[in-house]
């Protein structure tokens, strides 16, 4: 390590810098380890919030694939569970689809993501990864150079030069990476779907031994495992209200008229332990390099969490990036950069369709979209009509299968 005598900036180098430690950095980071590739992964978090902090559990087929193929799934096999069935249910009744034996057969691992964070974090440390808690990525320079550097606040408050060949921006949509884009340079493509959710997190065993949604006029609940002891609750939110407006009675006793419980068994209560207010919009950069800089996870996409897509696109890409950047550092070889943004979008694009399809299947009109009656009669007989299919029709179950776990 050298330090500017002019600047005062400390200076340190690796062939490739990793911003942001969550699925898509870590994934990335421990492929270009195994390959030989000098990287280090710069986090503005500290450790305990990195391994600590909630997000989805549903990992897709291929996800657990792209684990197994680089020895990574050890954690999930052992503390995660297969689950292939949905309940809906509606004001006509409700049914199920065992969506693991349609389609072409494929299943969830329901494993919390702050799990598979943790076993990554510590396999990436176990070989000898190279990481720095508590750095803030302030800004990527001369991304089209061949020599970019990023400029990162340590938590004494000194700063740092990180130069490399190239620079790999998994640290969301609102990281250093996005940020040092410059105009023009990519296509910001953004959508809201009008709709917000309350996202609860409660300590009680799951009330059903499936994925639950509740499509109901006072809007959609939603019910998912997270473990035998924690379950994780949605609700359609007014947006602009606060997630604490409501004790936890009245958000109980919603719940139960949401799912129907009088009709089809009571929910199991318990604590509430987390709450979140939190808008479905979704975005998509495009393309997903400029120049030495490449997006992947959040910081390419954001998805509304309907489908839980966001993970498994953050491990394919960090996989599909890892690749190419491994041909193009040891081989000369950058066919694989050059089609990466490509190669991404594809499976971008196929599950923000996804996505916006099942929001569109599971809430109540939004409010911008009512009438002066207070509701939209076409919204809703256009949310029934595809209930009906999905309850009656298996080219439409089989459709809904292949893309409810595929990426």
């Amino acid at each position: 390590m050298t330090e500017s005598h002019t600047s005062h900036t400390l200076c340190e180098s690796a062939d490739v810098v990793v911003l942001g430690a969550g699925p898509a950095g870590l994934v990335l980071g421990l492929l270009l380890q195994a390959a030989g590739i000098d990287c280090i992964i710069l986090e503005r978090a500290s450790r305990t919030h990195v391994q600590t902090r909630a997000r989805a559990g549903f990992l897709a087929p291929n996800t657990v694939r792209i684990l197994d193929r680089h020895g990574l799934a050890d954690g999930l096999h052992l503390g995660g569970r297969r689950h292939g069935t949905c309940e809906f249910r509606t004001e006509d009744g409700r049914f199920r689809l065992d969506y693991g034996a349609l389609g072409q057969g494929g299943q969830h691992h329901v494993y919390p993501q702050q799990n598979l964070v943790t076993d990554l974090l510590t396999r990436y440390l176990d070989i000898g990864g190279r990481i720095r808690f508590h750095t803030e990525a302030l800004a990527v320079h001369d991304a089209d150079s061949a020599r970019p550097s990023v400029t990162t606040r340590e938590p004494d408050g000194r700063s740092t030069r990180w130069t490399g060949r190239y620079v790999a921006g998994c640290d969301g949509r609102h990281g250093a990476a996005r940020r040092s884009l410059p105009p023009g340079a990519v296509r910001h493509h953004q959508h809201d779907h009008g709709v917000t959710w309350l996202g609860l997190l409660a300590e009680t065993p799951p009330s059903l031994d499936a994925v639950g949604y509740a499509v109901h006029g006072r809007g959609f609940a939603g019910h998912m495992a997270r473990t035998a002891e924690v379950t994780r609750y949605y609700l359609q939110w007014q947006r602009g209200t606060p997630a604490d407006a409501w004790p936890e009675q009245r958000i109980w006793d919603e719940l139960d008229v949401r799912m129907r419980a009088a009709d089809h068994g009571p929910l199991q209560r318990g604590r509430l332990l987390e709450r979140g207010v939190f808008d479905l919009t979704c975005d998509v950069v495009e393309p997903l390099r400029h120049g030495s800089l490449f997006l992947a996870g959040d910081a390419a996409s954001l998805l509304a969490p309907a489908a839980a897509k966001g993970a498994n696109l953050a491990v394919l890409e960090a996989e599909i990036l890892a690749e190419a950047l491994a041909d193009a550092l040891a081989h000369g070889d950058t066919a694989g950069l050059d089609a990466y943004s490509d190669r991404c979008l594809a499976h971008i694009w196929r599950a923000q369709e996804f996505t916006g399809w099942m929001t569109r299947l599971l809430h109540a009109v939004p409010e911008q979209d009512r009438g002066a009656g207070g509701g939209s009669f076409f919204h809703a007989g256009l949310q029934r009509s595809r209930l009906n299919s999905l309850r009656t029709s298996r080219i439409y179950q089989d459709w809904f299968a292949e893309n409810y776990v595929g990426v």
